[in-house]
């Protein structure tokens, strides 16, 4: 599925920058190069990127993958660790050293 959603968002950037040069310069990019609005290979075009669109509806509802690792670390671990971040105390008695007493 993930390959399909990037297809489509594919050409979803396709649209929206044909979508761009319309706005910005009245120029149809996918109608000049498929032989006009109303040719047939334009219309499957301007229809693949509507199906995309649609697709993408649902990338706009998914979770973040950030947000995923952090639940399934909570999720997974079962074990709450509840020591400090520094770990255990170090060992400051030396017995190399010699006593100064």
């Amino acid at each position: 599925m993930q390959t399909l959603q990037r297809i489509a968002l594919a050409l979803v950037i396709i649209g929206a920058i044909n979508w761009g040069l319309i706005g910005f310069f009245n120029f149809d990019l996918v109608a000049a190069i498929f032989g006009g609005q109303t040719a047939a290979l334009s219309r499957v075009i301007y229809a693949l990127v509507g199906l995309s669109g649609l697709v993408c509806i649902s990338l706009l509802f998914a979770p973040l993958g950030e947000e995923d690792d952090v639940t399934d670390r909570t999720v997974n671990t079962g074990n709450l660790q509840y020591g400090t971040e520094f770990g255990e105390d170090p060992d400051f008695s030396n017995t190399d050293k010699p006593n100064r007493d």
